[in-house]
């Protein structure tokens, strides 16, 4: 066999990999994503394997881990710290569970301690006579850096072990824990980083590392860092442990805060418990990429050993990457439904969260011009809330990037229309062509969605087909629409037709608010229709009024009434409105009667997720005919979120800022 082409990609991978160590551990400034840095070290762990001949005398699965600062001091690990082997599937898991079974030939289960796995730096804190006296750094498994003057400034660790009861502490305890930086003090410490024009962290581990190691511990005490600790390297002076759920245990008595986890009497508890922080990893106010799985008898460990760089007992489960690395392949725009024009990248597919992704919104060309994105860059890409792919930085430059410099177009792309900003504080660009035929396409699909006037049928594939075959020329066009017109269209049979002309008649009797909410005025969103339709009651009433009778309305502000007015206004405005009412709409809003119990006025509440018992309108109208108010977003002034299956972002910044939540069972015992 020709061996030259496997020596060949022995050598570039050991290369590859070595030159990332540096960058993942001694600059913190990753340029792959932990998942693709895991492909590469498994694909060069299989060569060696099935080659071991070729393996280098310096190849990076000797010791995985930091090169050590020439300038630090050093510390020598008396037990090693090993590192963990992953796995991606329960399949692999199980694999890793047979394996194990196979030492014991008269066992046919385990039981096993599921850790989370901390997203953090691994460190050694050591006790002598409960009094801490030494922290390292990981390092390269056998020896690490000196930390300790770092460790002294983090409220987790306790300076002095409390005594229990029954006992007093060891003579000597070294134990090992992740230092990690929850989330909230990521965004704010990076949120200082770009004001002050430094280089922003990839992650909360990222600023971890970087933050322990630093020489000044007043900076690493502004940094708020913490810490878990959940194993140990040297217990001296007390009776051994039986088990690792014991050790846990006794961690906490002694005043440390233990790795969150559960003790599992299988293997199945084990997936059990992998499944379900697989779902609640974003609710966690720290950043989390696993669980990792221990024998939970330390005799049993103590039988299964370990081999040159990982335990036998143990073993890393990882969650689906919610961070990746890919290319831009180009850095298009598109045009929403009031104008505005909108930065895209498309990119190499790539997965990332459990899905594969190919572009991200890139949100507006201020944006662009912070991230100093370009064609060909390689860029972080990270899905926000496992939902929204969002580029969170460049992290390595086209060579020829100056010749793909991103220019602000100034022709719509899709009407080739004149493209402004309305105004100077405003970060938008606008197509200001009243007829691009892109912003009536998205007119209407927001027209018709379900918070609106709830044509059911009416989406975007049909609308794209009515545009496109001229049938349609504006919004009250779609109620003068024929059962023939749309037997012209792909895929509508007779009874199609007759569904979506009967939702389209059906919507003639939608509330004003949803009509006001569907017209898209600038501005102007679901709430403040709501607010304008209680005011008004009906559509002449709206139209007569003027830019004082809209800033008489609580939170009804200046911007708002201008961008009301200004609608209202316009010619092709009153000619639309002549429109509607030829075809019958109703323009009128039922009056809301309130409780003579104002018990929420002045609170604000946010739904978030699918209500049981109630439609998203139903529960927004008990909270206002109480009194309180509901919005669309989270902030500091959000009084309670109201959570129902399934809950979306809202949810995890409700979280990391600590808000009162609710499920459904709370919310209508306070309704009540």
């Amino acid at each position: 066999m020709n061996k030259a082409p496997v020596q060949k990609e022995i050598q570039h991978l050991s290369r590859e990999i070595n030159q990332h160590n540096e960058r993942y551990y001694n600059l913190h400034h990753p340029t792959i994503s932990d998942q693709e840095y895991d492909l590469l070290l498994k694909r060069l762990i299989d060569l060696e394997e099935q080659f071991p001949e070729l393996k280098l005398s310096d190849s990076p699965t000797h010791r995985i881990g930091a090169k050590l600062d020439e300038s630090s001091a050093t510390i020598q690990h008396k037990v090693k710290m090993y590192s963990l082997d992953n796995t991606y599937s329960f399949s692999e898991l199980k694999e890793w569970h047979d394996r194990v079974l196979k030492g014991l030939p008269d066992e046919r289960s385990l039981e096993y301690v599921a850790e989370l796995k901390i997203d953090g730096v691994l460190a050694a804190l050591t006790y002598e006579k409960g009094i801490f006296v030494l922290g390292a750094t990981r390092g390269d498994g056998l020896t690490g850096e000196d930390i300790t003057h770092n460790l002294r400034t983090l409220p987790s660790v306790p300076l002095q072990l409390k005594k229990m009861s029954t006992e007093d502490f060891p003579g000597a305890l070294e134990v090992r824990g992740e230092i990690y930086m929850e989330r909230k003090d990521f965004e704010n410490l990076n949120l200082r980083r770009e004001k002050a024009g430094e280089i922003l962290f990839a992650n909360p581990r990222n600023a971890a590392s970087g933050s322990i190691k630093l020489l000044d511990s007043r900076i690493t005490a502004r940094r708020k860092l913490k810490c878990f600790i959940h194993s140990f390297g040297v217990i001296k002076g007390r009776k051994e442990f039986k088990t690792h759920w014991e050790f846990l245990a006794t961690m906490e008595k002694y005043g440390f805060k233990v790795n969150p986890g559960r003790r599992c009497k299988n293997l199945e508890e084990v997936i059990e418990f992998c499944e379900e922080y697989t779902k609640k990893r974003d609710e966690l106010p720290f950043e989390v990429d696993g669980v990792v799985v221990k024998v939970n008898s330390y005799a049993r460990q103590k039988e299964f050993g370990f081999t040159l760089k990982s335990p036998r007992w143990a073993i890393a489960y990882k969650f689906p990457a919610k961070q990746a690395t890919t290319i831009v392949k180009d850095i298009m725009v598109q045009v929403g439904r009031t104008g505005v024009l909108t930065p895209v990248a498309e990119l190499e597919p790539v997965e990332c969260g459990g899905v594969t992704i190919s572009r991200s919104t890139l949100h507006n060309f201020d944006e662009v011009k912070r991230l100093g994105v370009k064609k060909g860059d390689r860029v972080l890409l990270q899905r926000a809330g496992d939902v929204i792919p969002k580029i969170v930085k460049v992290v390595e430059s086209n060579p020829e990037r100056n010749s793909q410099t991103f220019i602000v177009p100034d022709k719509c792309p899709v009407c080739s229309g004149e493209v402004a900003k309305t105004k100077e504080e405003d970060v938008a660009y606008r197509c200001i062509n009243p007829s691009c035929i892109k912003q009536l396409e998205r007119r209407l699909i927001h027209f018709a969605s379900r918070q609106a006037m709830d044509i059911e049928g009416l989406g975007k594939v049909v609308v794209h087909q009515l545009l496109t075959k001229n049938l349609v020329r504006g919004l009250a066009d779609i109620y003068f629409l024929k059962k023939e017109d749309l037997l012209k269209l792909e895929l509508f049979a007779q009874k199609k037709a007759e569904n979506l002309l009967a939702a389209i008649d059906a919507s003639k009797a939608r509330a004003l608010s949803r009509f006001l909410f569907g017209l898209g005025i600038l501005n102007i969103g679901e709430k403040a229709a709501y607010l304008l339709a209680q005011k008004f009651r009906t559509l002449d009433a709206l139209m007569r009024a003027g830019l004082e009778d809209f800033k008489k309305i609580h939170e009804i502000g200046e911007v708002m009434a201008d961008s009301i007015e200004h609608f209202f206004k316009q010619k092709t405005t009153q000619k639309l409105f002549k429109k509607f009412k030829k075809a019958g709409l109703s323009f009128s809003e039922q009056q809301v009667t309130f409780f003579s119990e104002k018990k929420f006025f002045g609170k604000k509440f946010v739904f978030t997720g699918e209500l049981e018992n109630f439609s998203r309108q139903q529960a927004s109208d008990l909270v206002q005919r109480l009194g309180g108010d509901v919005d669309k977003s989270v902030s500091r002034k959000t009084d309670f979120i109201v959570a129902g299956k399934d809950p979306g972002s809202k949810y995890i910044k409700a979280l990391n800022l600590r808000l009162k939540i609710l499920n459904e069972q709370e919310f209508k015992e306070l309704i009540r």
